[in-house]
């Protein structure tokens, strides 16, 4: 199924913003942007409002929208927290999930090596999605799962920045891998270790990731 435009026209703004041609502060004006895409304002107001709930703009009432880069600080705390919530998806996945589900996670990673191989970074972003949204439902546990997505979708420009450093694909797909294994083994300490380490920014990963966000930082 092909993805919806206001879907394509967020992610061109997210690189927009990363690259440092909208930089902090500046307005989104809807107009202007549907003369750029060539698309009536509807999608585009679409594509905003994805974009204010990963956080990325901020929407202000009478005013207009206007791009928001969260500091380095901000970004440490939201990825922390999300590193723990993930872990404990893990740690009760490991005793709870489905046969099928196990196989599903099979898939998706799968899927994901199949992208590593076409070097596509999108396809990896949206299968790797999946992965972790089936470990948020098979963690047995709604309000943890509703908190996991929303917080998921507040990261996303950022979890999806990180991929394109040269061989972090390769590294994410075997992080999954000991993930699963861990899961499959039902050895749920590893496996909240294994994915709060998978999906922390400390050390290098962070830097990393700042010097993706420099230019738009500048």
């Amino acid at each position: 199924m092909d993805r919806k435009r206001s879907d394509h026209i967020a992610d061109a703004l997210e690189g927009l913003i990363f690259d440092g041609t909208f930089a902090d502060g500046d307005r989104l004006d809807e107009v202007q942007l549907a003369a750029r895409f060539s698309v009536s304002r509807t999608p585009v107001r679409e594509a905003l409002h994805r974009l204010a709930q990963s956080g990325l703009v901020e929407q202000i009432p009478r005013r207009g929208v206007f791009v928001r880069q969260p500091g380095p600080v901000e970004l440490i705390e939201m990825f922390e927290v999300m590193a723990e919530l993930e872990a404990v998806c893990a740690r009760l996945a490991a005793s709870r999930i489905s046969d099928q589900a196990l196989q599903d996670l099979h898939s998706a990673n799968e899927r994901c090596r199949h992208t590593i191989e076409a070097q596509d970074t999108d396809g990896y972003y949206r299968e790797n999605q999946e992965f972790h949204a089936i470990l948020y439902r098979q963690s047995g546990n709604s309000f943890l799962e509703q908190e996991c997505l929303k917080l998921q979708r507040r990261l996303q420009p950022f979890r999806r920045v990180q991929l394109r450093v040269r061989g972090r694909m390769g590294q994410s797909m075997a992080e999954h891998e000991a993930i699963v294994k861990a899961i499959e083994d039902g050895d749920g300490d590893k496996a909240a270790e294994a994915i709060r380490q998978h999906v922390s920014i400390q050390g290098e990963k962070f830097h990393h990731l700042m010097a993706s966000l420099k230019p738009a930082a500048r």
